[in-house]
């Protein structure tokens, strides 16, 4: 499991609209496998759950993406898991980390330069 967090200030939906872009334009195999829209009061949620198939590991890697806001207010997290093909351990975390790699460099980026 490998897991990118951070909070910043910008708009929720362009920030989505973001994060979705990067993560799909990341590989031919990402598949959207489910998602989900919600709002509380004046608090937005996001979640999104990718599939990818990895070349290193020669098996198939998820990454959740949640991002919440509430006004300016953006707080995002992203997990990947999978990857591993041993029963009782992990023994190949590259898949896991490249997929998370594939949204957090870019995200990192997008942040500093709304700033």
């Amino acid at each position: 499991m490998a897991k990118y967090e951070r909070s910043f200030t910008g708009d929720f939906a362009d920030a989505l609209r973001f994060c979705e872009r990067t993560i799909e334009g990341g590989s031919v195999s990402i598949s959207l496998e489910e998602r989900s829209d919600q709002s509380v009061g004046d608090v937005r949620l996001a979640i999104r759950a990718y599939e990818r198939y990895s070349y290193m590991g020669g098996n198939r890697v998820s990454l959740n993406l949640t991002l919440a806001g509430h006004g300016n207010q953006l707080y995002v997290c992203a997990i990947s898991t999978g990857g591993s093909q041993a029963m009782f351990f992990k023994i190949n975390r590259f898949g896991e980390e490249a997929f998370l790699e594939t949204l957090s460099s870019e995200l990192d980026r997008y942040i500093e330069s709304s700033r």
